[in-house]
């Protein structure tokens, strides 16, 4: 009889420690990818660089490689650091800033600046 709750304990313990180990995981990945966006802007350029490029938009410093560029939130509305980006480095294909990636009309408005 003591193995008996012996084993159902046991069954008990590790369905609860998989479950936790899951949730624990699972939390990590959510906080890691939402801190990724929120503190950075991402572009896709229209027309990559042959070598890597540095500038500085809106008082920070922008590095792209090849077709991909990217910079740390700079207090400045995703609209106007975009504008700022491609005065900077020319059109772009994608922006994403801290509330997601612009859709095509915000693009529109963005490359409308080059």
């Amino acid at each position: 009889m003591n193995n008996a709750i012996s084993s159902t304990l046991s069954r008990s313990f590790l369905a609860a420690a998989l479950a936790f180990a899951g949730t624990v995981v699972s939390f990590s990945a959510t906080t890691s990818t939402a801190h990724a966006s929120t503190n950075h802007y991402n572009a896709k350029l229209a027309t990559a660089f042959a070598a890597p490029k540095e500038k500085v938009v809106n008082d920070v410093v922008w590095k792209c490689i090849g077709d991909s560029c990217g910079g740390p939130i700079d207090g400045s509305r995703a609209i106007n650091t975009c504008v700022q980006v491609v005065k900077a480095f020319g059109k772009v294909q994608s922006f994403t800033g801290p509330k997601g990636e612009f859709s095509a009309e915000d693009l529109t408005k963005c490359n409308a600046a080059a």
